[in-house]
């Protein structure tokens, strides 16, 4: 197939994501070129590529602004994977509640700029300890914990609105799942744990994590939380990657990102055949 395919990435990782390089060569295995790009690189010509696939972005939540209007223009000139309207859906963590109608979330308060303190009240009278955290955010930065209002830490929250949670337990013993499920499959499971005395299972913030065999329980909540992301937008998802928790003896959706969710390629090499699978199709 003569096709060229661009994968986005950020300045930070010009090459992609750990192991972006074996999607390029998977790629060429099928006869696709293609190579990584800086979103933001204005030598890029975008309109060149028969498909774009964001892929490592992972500052799109500073510059949001700047993102949707890169967003906007390449999907003017080209197939882009997931598309603008559900990066959109899906910037804003509110999208957790609209789920939530349809599969088991951990539940949510939305707290806004305007009423703060009122928000963070009823989030801390329906749980003891809450995990606030900005609505368009990533890799963890800026949640904490608190146990009340006078908690310190609030007063450096990064800006807003933002989501409250409940303090899962889970995530200390058990930790989070997450599934990368490609063209409605679900193919990787990595389990991840946070370090001593944390909540986040960043590696970043000292967390593990683990390949593991996709268990029945992970992939059955992964695939209906796709499916019901689908209806609620009305189109098929090329990719998704479905983390999930412990809460009250069963799994329920943490997160479901569809911007720019990692393969885990360094854990799961194997991960770059099926997405360059669904790439070709998608070229079809």
């Amino acid at each position: 197939m003569d096709a060229r395919v661009l994968l986005a990435t950020f300045c930070l990782m010009p090459e992609g994501e750990p192991g972006g390089s074996l999607l390029v060569d998977a790629l060429a295995e099928r006869g696709v070129e293609a190579a990584w790009a800086v979103w933001d690189d204005p030598a890029v010509d975008w309109a060149a590529a028969d498909l774009v696939a964001v892929r490592a972005t992972w500052d799109y939540q500073r510059r949001l602004g700047a993102w949707r209007d890169w967003v906007g223009r390449v999907e003017k000139e080209t197939r882009l994977l997931n598309g603008g309207a559900v990066f959109d859906w899906n910037t804003d963590k509110a999208y957790l509640e609209t789920l939530g109608e349809h599969v088991p979330v951990v539940p949510s308060e939305l707290v806004a700029d305007e009423d703060l303190v009122g928000g963070l009240r009823r989030a801390l009278a329906r749980w003891d300890s809450v995990v606030v955290k900005p609505r368009v955010g990533a890799g963890g930065v800026g949640v904490v914990v608190v146990d009340s209002l006078e908690d310190d830490r609030l007063v450096g929250l990064t800006p807003g609105p933002w989501l409250a949670q409940p303090l899962v337990e889970s995530v200390r013993t058990r930790g989070e799942t997450s599934v990368v499920v490609l063209d409605g499959q679900a193919r990787t499971q990595v389990d991840k744990v946070p370090g001593a005395g944390e909540v986040r299972v960043h590696t970043e913030h000292g967390g593990r994590s683990t390949l593991v065999d996709v268990a029945p329980e992970a992939e059955r909540l992964a695939l209906e939380a796709v499916r019901a992301a689908e209806a609620l937008l009305e189109q098929r998802l090329d990719y998704a990657r479905v983390d999930s928790m412990e809460l009250d003896g069963r799994l329920v959706v943490s997160e479901l990102e569809l911007i720019e969710p990692g393969l885990y390629l360094d854990l799961a090499p194997g991960s770059a055949g099926p997405f360059a699978d669904l790439v070709l199709d998608r070229l079809g």
